[in-house]
């Protein structure tokens, strides 16, 4: 097994084509009678447009040739019902397709959560947090982006664009070729310009990742930041990835912009010729001004659907960038998968058992060869110098990673080959920083068992000697606790992370360290609210501390990785050369200048 996630992905098309497909293919069916509907209301603006171009030169004909007015009112008419039918059309469609797009973002904010939840702790060691946060805010809309400008570009921009182009071959076919001839190099123009705004996006997303990432990481450390006056370094850091960022959003934009000058000078160069052109009929040839009046607003009322579809690959190149990676974020698999056929845990006795189990972050070995025992309805201590592995004993057991060699068994059952779900439910677990979540004090001690009363709440919160506080606070167990808590004092996060575990009511509790927040009075308050947790619980508990220590049923010493002894306070303090002595003796001292 391995210790960390390999992040591996499957190979995703690079090409627009490919991750149009897969777009398609994921959100298509469930939104296609919203689709119809759109694309019929585009439909209808882009037939009601090419009517518009088509009728003028009966328009021009009747008024200014014939004069007939009864043909022309009708005519009028006609043409003020397609543009009340394209106003309504326009409105159904963008209504439409905005609650598409919506409904598409929120799934896929919902899909890239719940793919968060199944990464294991390695994704996020290997992983800076602001960049998946940046990542999951800029490039989920990539998606929407792409289904959108698929539809209304092909259905809205290309079929008016057709339509006016028939009605500019119908009235003039030789100056419809004149347009052909033209186009080809403005095409190519647009598609060199596309190519490289693909790479100078991706880019941008990269930069604006760290720029959020610097910000959140000054907002959490601000006490630091204040504390060692480091304003002016992390002002110098940041200012220099903001005008980085500044510098990839400007050559985007020249290159999103280049193909305005491209388009416009195409346009005036075409309408300019097709005026000469009709002019020089009209005025030697005598021809009536009908056909050349309805071919010219055939063509400029083409020249937006134009100009849309030359942006369109420019476009859509910035939202498959950004869709592209999502969807590597997405085919992420999550290395911790439960094996095939992984049944639930079955705890009896809860009983621990360590074989021969080693672990490594990369290639440093941190466990070697460790083996022991925790006896099911006892307490169990991990002591030693900081680095002797312990804490990543403690992050094996609810298989935060896996051991490279060996096996952990509970109650005999290999922990590998049973659910992940049914073993953490199993356990509760009190984290050597303590973390609170957005909420109130009454929310955060309940997301230990969400069904638990609010009778079963202000247990646990007694039992950590939390309640009395939080009856102090503005509004009990219903105050908000700021973010990460930051309206109480460590101590107070730590006892309400310990009630948290308390009212999980779980047969297995595993403390790292879990009064290294506290003073000394409030760790002697929780050391009682933990001693009586503890009982009937099989426990592994982390401690500096002798208080915890003493009182344990066993204590294993580790050091560099391995198990150097294993007993009683009373036997291991009685080896004079034991490792285990040496702490205590060092411990004494600190502990009776404390009393």
């Amino acid at each position: 097994m391995q210790a960390l996630d390999t992040q591996q992905k499957p190979v995703t098309s690079d090409s627009i084509t490919g991750i149009l497909k897969r777009i398609i293919a994921e959100n298509g069916r469930d939104h296609l009678w919203g689709y119809v509907f759109a694309i019929s209301c585009l439909v209808i603006v882009a037939l009601s447009t090419a009517y518009t171009a088509w009728i003028m030169k009966s328009v021009i004909n009747e008024a200014f040739a014939n004069r007939r007015a009864d043909i022309v009112w009708a005519i009028c008419f006609t043409i003020f019902i397609a543009f009340v039918l394209r106003g309504f059309a326009s409105y159904g469609q963008a209504v439409v397709l905005s609650k598409i797009g919506n409904n598409i973002v929120a799934r896929y904010q919902q899909r890239a959560y719940s793919h968060l939840m199944k990464l294991s702790l390695g994704y996020f060691n290997q992983t800076r947090s602001a960049h998946v946060v940046a990542q999951l805010n800029q490039n989920i809309s990539g998606i929407r982006d792409v289904m959108n400008l698929t539809i209304t570009s092909t259905v809205r921009d290309l079929l008016t664009f057709i339509s006016l182009l028939a009605v500019m071959i119908i009235q003039d076919p030789l100056l419809s070729l004149a347009v052909f001839v033209l186009a080809p190099p403005l095409l190519y123009a647009l598609r060199y310009v596309s190519k490289r705004l693909r790479t100078a996006t991706k880019d941008a997303i990269h930069v604006n990742s760290h720029v959020a990432g610097a910000m959140q990481e000054t907002i959490q450390g601000i006490a630091i930041v204040k504390a060692f006056t480091m304003e002016g370094q992390l002002e110098h850091k940041v200012d220099r990835l903001v005008e980085s960022a500044e510098r990839r959003a400007n050559r985007i934009a020249r290159l999103s912009e280049r193909t305005a000058p491209l388009t416009e000078s195409f346009a005036g160069l075409a309408v300019a010729s097709v005026l000469a052109y009709a002019a020089y009929r009209t005025i030697y040839n005598n021809i009536p001004p009908g056909a050349f009046f309805s071919f010219v607003m055939a063509l400029l009322l083409a020249y937006d659907p134009a100009r849309r579809l030359a942006r369109l690959q420019v476009q859509m190149e910035r939202a498959v960038v950004n869709a592209r990676m999502i969807y590597e974020f997405l085919d992420t698999v999550p290395h911790q998968r439960d094996v095939p056929g992984a049944k639930a845990l079955v705890v009896k006795e809860a009983k621990i058992e360590f074989r021969n189990v080693s672990f490594a972050y990369g290639e440093d070995d941190v466990l070697r060869h460790v083996s022991f025992l925790a006896e099911g309805g006892k307490t169990t201590a991990l002591v030693g110098p900081s680095g002797a592995g312990k804490s990543t004993i403690i992050t094996l057991i609810p298989r935060f990673y896996d051991p490279k060699a060996g096996q952990i068994l509970i109650d005999g059952q290999d922990i590998a080959h049973v659910t992940k779900q049914s073993l953490r439910e199993q356990l509760a677990y009190v984290s050597q920083q303590p973390y609170l979540f957005e909420g109130t004090i009454r929310d955060n001690i309940r997301y230990g068992r969400p069904e638990a009363t609010d009778e079963e709440v202000e247990r646990a919160a007694r039992l950590a000697y939390a309640h009395d506080f939080i009856l102090a606070q503005p509004h009990g167990y219903d105050t908000p606790v700021g973010e990460n808590g930051v309206t109480l004092s460590g101590g107070q996060r730590q006892r309400l992370s310990i009630a948290r575990a308390l009212v999980r009511n779980a047969p297995i509790l595993l403390l790292d360290e879990a009064t290294s927040a506290l003073d000394t009075e409030s760790e002697a308050a929780v050391q009682k609210a933990l001693d009586g947790a503890m009982v009937g619980r099989t426990v592994v508990v982390i401690a500096h501390r002798l208080s915890t220590v003493v009182r344990a049923d066993k204590i294993v010493v580790m050091q560099q990785g391995r198990i150097m002894e294993e007993g009683n306070h009373e036997s291991l303090a009685q080896r004079s050369d034991g490792l285990y002595a040496r702490l205590n003796n060092l411990q004494r001292p600190a502990a009776s200048d404390a009393r």
